[in-house]
């Protein structure tokens, strides 16, 4: 196969591609009885987002499995971590959902995971299914699959509910905003089963009906252009907290009640610390972008942190290599050992609830100490021709002044009160930069202009 075209849709960890142009239900077919071929399941579940392209693409990838033999245990609509836990409740060999989560309207795509809700690595079977699904050529089917209707929902929500004591939430007015996309549906039945069990808190849909237009906006939360459909709800309705997702709901974004985001990394650590109040000494994995907060608190707490590199297969394994009890990434990525492992974006507010409620304050209150003590840039992006020269003269700049390189995952590099992360992008000439200091946001700043400059500055001649 070495000389087949290679499908562009194919990325490092799952499929993504423009409809009708690298994307389109002919790929989608072959990407189905790729998987079967390769993974070898006898069973499969798969679920759909909202997007108006994802019920057709779904009807390919099932007929994809089912002509190479695979049953196929349909979901319908719902988000990413519910293909996760089915797959896990069901005892089946794979889940695959078609999302594109918070990607442009016209693009789709498929996430893959293996038995027990496992990642699906390139050196796992990510590239043989690529080269099967660009070659077109399959083995022999040894049957034909047979496609029945899945719901496991009830089951979903039971666990859910089973990270939180439901008795111990207070009366908080929440705003939650699905963005349009597919949140809406699990998340009420989430709170039909709250309700059932004597719950007091109060809840304001925003932009709550599934719709794959889109009307107001792309889901996409992290985005600060976005972040008003969240923040001035909170004002209008006097929440206390505003909580939003993306398209496929396997990321939770948090507002505090004066309107205001909380950037991921403060809600990392945040959520380190009920874990670790909770199990004194455990694990907690994060991504190594932004990390200052994080290990400051998980040492506070007594646990162990542990580093991984950024993406949900790093996380994952580390997640499972060390038995971590929680982790989580700057991106909303959150991820839990009695989830599978896995991230859910359903989780961190149920969480987070109960954390407001046994503490009797807000979140602003709970974030601000932190925020103080660990300033941070946010992560800044630059689009440059030549990343690697880009980093080359940023590592010169700051080398002899450093405590600590580490290349775990582009070019981190620690002083005495700061440190900073260089990141490459997968897909594009770019650079991602991430700065944080120790209780110092002038010098945040003065850093962040310095990178800057060494950044977008000309290559001599």
């Amino acid at each position: 196969m070495s000389n087949v075209p290679i499908l562009p849709c194919f990325k490092k960890y799952d499929v993504r591609g423009r409809l009708g142009d690298t994307l389109d239900e002919g790929i989608v077919y072959r990407i189905g009885r790729a998987f079967a071929a390769v993974m070898g399941p006898s069973v499969v579940v798969t679920g759909r987002d909202c997007r108006s392209s994802s019920t057709s693409l779904q009807g390919a990838l099932h007929r994809g499995l089912m002509d190479q033999g695979v049953d196929v245990i349909d979901l319908g609509l719902c988000g990413t971590e519910e293909v996760y836990f089915a797959t896990d409740h069901y005892q089946v060999g794979g889940g695959l959902m078609v999302t594109a989560s918070h990607n442009p309207i016209d693009y789709n795509g498929v996430k893959m995971v293996q038995a027990g809700a496992r990642p699906i690595s390139s050196t796992e079977g990510m590239q043989a299914i690529r080269d099967m699904a660009s070659a077109n050529v399959f083995p022999d089917p040894t049957g034909q699959g047979a496609l029945r209707i899945g719901d496991c929902r009830a089951t979903y929500v039971d666990r859910v509910l089973s990270f939180v004591d439901v008795s111990r939430l207070a009366p908080l007015r929440v705003l939650v905003n699905a963005g349009n996309g597919a949140a809406g549906p699990t998340f009420d039945a989430i709170a039909a089963a709250l309700d059932d069990c004597g719950s007091p808190l109060t809840f304001l849909r925003h932009n709550h009906s599934p719709d794959g237009t889109f009307p107001n906006g792309l889901p996409n939360p992290l985005l600060s252009e976005n972040q008003d459909q969240t923040s001035e709800p909170i004002l209008a309705q006097s929440a206390d907290i505003g909580v939003a997702w993306d398209g496929d709901f396997d990321r939770c974004f948090f507002f505090d009640e004066m309107g205001r985001f909380i950037d991921g990394e403060y809600v990392v650590a945040l959520l380190a610390q009920v874990f670790l109040a909770k199990e004194r000494g455990a694990r907690i994995v994060h991504d190594n972008r932004v990390v200052c907060a994080t290990r400051a608190t998980v040492a506070d707490g007594g646990g162990v942190a542990v580093a991984s590199p950024t993406g949900h297969t790093f996380m994952k394994a580390n997640m499972r290599a060390h038995d971590a009890v929680y982790g989580g990434e700057m991106s909303a990525h959150h991820y839990f050992r009695n989830f599978m492992y896995c991230d859910s974006g359903m989780i961190p507010f149920l969480v987070m609830l109960e954390y407001m409620s046994i503490e009797k304050q807000p979140l602003s209150t709970l974030v601000a100490t932190m925020q103080a003590q660990f300033p941070s840039s946010g992560e800044l992006n630059f689009h440059i021709s030549d990343p690697a020269i880009a980093f080359a003269r940023v590592e010169e700049a700051y080398l002899s002044q450093a405590h600590s390189v580490d290349r775990m995952d582009g070019l981190a590099i620690e002083g005495p009160h700061w440190r900073f992360s260089l990141r490459r992008s997968n897909t594009e000439p770019m650079v991602r930069l991430n700065v944080e200091t120790i209780m110092d946001a002038g010098l945040c700043d003065t850093i962040v202009n310095d990178i800057k400059d060494l950044i977008i500055s000309k290559t001599p001649e």
